[in-house]
């Protein structure tokens, strides 16, 4: 009965241990995107353009540092490919590509852990990399696969600022005009994310004047 008693004593000491492990696992990465993420929405919504690129660069390699360390955690590889994303906007042109499909690479992998993508936002993010890299054979542009991956963000988050306005840019560039001016409005209208509030308006903003000129 006594060893009984104290297997259990120790099986509950080792739950209890797994408990209180888990969240502190959790908090050593979450600190470090948290760092990451606002120190990328200030880039991408305060720097001036002239700066925006260097910075974006080291964040990248910040990011990459930190998906080496947790390579199995979707948060982790979603932000890594958001910021990706970003650099390889301002860099542009074929140079980009390689950073481009780096950041496709990471966000596709971010899905297979999380299928929500992280409330749509890795969705979102591949959507506009699909629309924006020429097609094959110099990259892997694709309307039907961008179309894709804002139809799944729109599953995930309908209201969400982000998604309706990248995809009424797509929508506009594809000729659907007035799709593109309903998500646009929508945009408008949409709800910034609380962890997202500078980037989320700076966007609003684009979609009022995209909505402007549909």
């Amino acid at each position: 009965m006594r060893a009984t008693r104290l297997s259990r004593l120790l099986i509950a000491a080792a739950l209890g241990s797994t408990l209180v492990l888990a969240p502190l696992a959790a908090s050593a990465y979450e600190g470090d995107v948290f760092s990451l993420k606002n120190r990328w929405e200030h880039t991408v919504t305060q720097l001036p353009a002239n700066q925006r690129e260097s910075t974006l660069k080291s964040l990248s390699s910040e990011a990459e540092q930190l998906a080496n360390q947790y390579p199995n955690e979707a948060e982790v590889l979603i932000w890594q490919g958001i910021v990706l994303a970003s650099y390889a906007r301002e860099r542009g042109g074929l140079g980009a590509l390689g950073t481009a499909g780096d950041a496709r690479d990471v966000l596709e992998r971010a899905i297979e852990i999380d299928p929500q993508g992280g409330n749509g936002s890795a969705y979102v993010t591949l959507g506009a990399l699909y629309d924006r890299a020429p097609g094959r054979p110099l990259g892997f542009g694709n309307s039907n696969t961008a179309e894709r991956m804002f139809q799944r963000a729109l599953e995930i988050r309908p209201d969400g600022v982000d998604v309706n306005y990248y995809y009424a840019t797509f929508l506009k560039d594809e000729g659907n005009t007035q799709a593109a001016r309903e998500h646009a409005q929508r945009a408008v209208n949409g709800t910034a994310r609380e962890s997202r509030q500078a980037s989320d308006e700076a966007l609003r903003r684009e979609a009022e004047k995209l909505l402007s000129q549909l």
